[in-house]
């Protein structure tokens, strides 16, 4: 019996992986909270993941409870060993979670986590700078416009956009709702930066594009951003913000139907263009005079234009390429290439993502998920019967999340 026994061979532990296998076997992963896993075996299969080059993942649709969609894949998940609920923004592939002694900042991909300054530290320029007012018809305004001094003490003031523009610059859209001020400083610092004096405008989304940073408030003007250092303690500053494109806006009025449109702006870039993207949304209202809580929204359209810098004007496209699909959010905007998914391109995908005090119209409805727009067509498809969530002031703040952030 004994000698009928056949040998046991040595079995290698799975942390004798080769490099180039592991890398391949986590490329062929499908969802990302399985490549999260992935990485938590051991450091070799950690390093594995590190190693391999990806094509850049589709992102995730992350909604402030900690749950998180992979839109093409109809289960809901949640990353292992730890939950992400209660995060306030979305940048690329970080969550933003303010504290008090600062943001936290963390990626759920790979765990990585860094902080920023905390709003209540700003370096002012001038260092001596304070609100100036003006009496009106007996109220106090602000002379001769809203500045940083006039909005800083604000119970309202929160981060609106977060932009990680390169290894020591971070960009924040920072205001109380209609009204904004672009703040800067580098990871890891003690303070962010601002123009004290300079207008606070209605901004409604920011773009680093091909070294430089753009801005857009809602007079549809492109703002381009000089940046400069701190002598003193070599941080980022804003030098000059100058305008290089004249936009012609439109703004919401009541019809005669008793119908309004209203708009969201959104800048991003795709194949090496920077687009504007204009999402019009048809509300009714009772009448001229209608405060938000009566406006309610209906169908939407979008608009695009690329900015023609060398002739100081926005274009119109008609489309956005076969291959490209435009994620819009407030928080987090990109446009992909989605051949290699076999995915239909051409669409743009976004949000009902509002901004915190800043709301033109109130739902009739009480859930919502992310729409679908197809370049040209007349109307908006909501395609994922899975994926839904309240509209609600605790899950306003919905994004989208990019594993691998450009």
């Amino acid at each position: 019996m004994e000698a009928d026994k056949k040998p046991r061979l040595p079995r290698s532990p799975w942390s004798d992986l080769p490099l180039d296998i592991g890398g391949l076997v986590f490329s062929r992963l499908p969802r990302y909270a399985d490549r999260t896993a992935f990485a938590l075996v051991c450091p070799q299969w950690r390093d594995a993941a590190r190693q391999q080059v990806l094509t850049l993942p589709l992102p995730v649709l992350a909604l402030p409870d900690g749950t998180f969609y992979s839109i093409f894949y109809p289960k809901l998940y949640s990353f292992p060993g730890c939950g992400f609920a209660g995060y306030e923004s979305v940048c690329g592939s970080w969550l933003v979670f303010p504290r008090d002694d600062g943001c936290f900042l963390v990626n759920p991909f790979s765990r990585a986590s860094f902080m920023l300054p905390a709003l209540s530290s700003v370096r002012l320029r001038p260092p001596n700078a304070v609100a100036k007012w003006s009496l009106e018809d007996g109220s106090q305004v602000a002379d001769p416009y809203t500045t940083w001094m006039h909005i800083n003490t604000s119970e309202k003031l929160h981060i609106s956009k977060l932009l990680l523009c390169s290894p020591n610059l971070v960009a924040a859209l920072v205001g109380t709702g209609h009204t904004s001020q672009i703040l800067m400083c580098q990871p890891g610092a003690s303070s962010w930066s601002v123009r004290a004096y300079d207008q606070c405008k209605g901004f409604e989304d920011m773009a680093f594009y091909q070294g430089k940073l753009y801005a857009i408030a809602n007079d549809e003007n492109l703002l381009v951003v000089n940046i400069s250092q701190d002598h003193s303690t070599g941080d980022p500053q804003v030098s000059r913000i100058r305008q290089i494109i004249k936009g012609e806006p439109w703004y919401p009025a009541v019809s005669e139907d008793n119908t309004m449109c209203c708009k969201k702006l959104y800048l991003v870039e795709s194949h090496g263009v920077l687009l504007m993207a204009r999402r019009a949304i048809l509300c009714r209202v009772p009448g001229p005079g209608a405060v938000p809580s009566e406006v309610v929204p209906g169908m939407s359209g979008f608009e695009v234009f690329k900015a023609d810098l060398e002739h100081s004007q926005w274009v119109k496209v008609s489309t956005v390429g076969d291959d490209q699909l435009l994620f819009l959010g407030r928080r987090c905007s990109r446009a992909m290439s989605v051949s290699q998914y076999g995915l239909p391109g051409d669409y743009i995908l976004f949000l009902d993502d509002d901004e915190e005090n800043r709301m033109d119209y109130c739902y009739d409805r009480e859930n919502t998920s992310f729409g679908a727009y197809k370049m040209g067509s007349d109307g908006v498809l909501f395609p994922h019967p899975y994926i839904s969530w309240k509209l609600c002031d605790e899950m306003r703040l919905a994004a989208w999340l990019f594993p691998r952030d450009r």
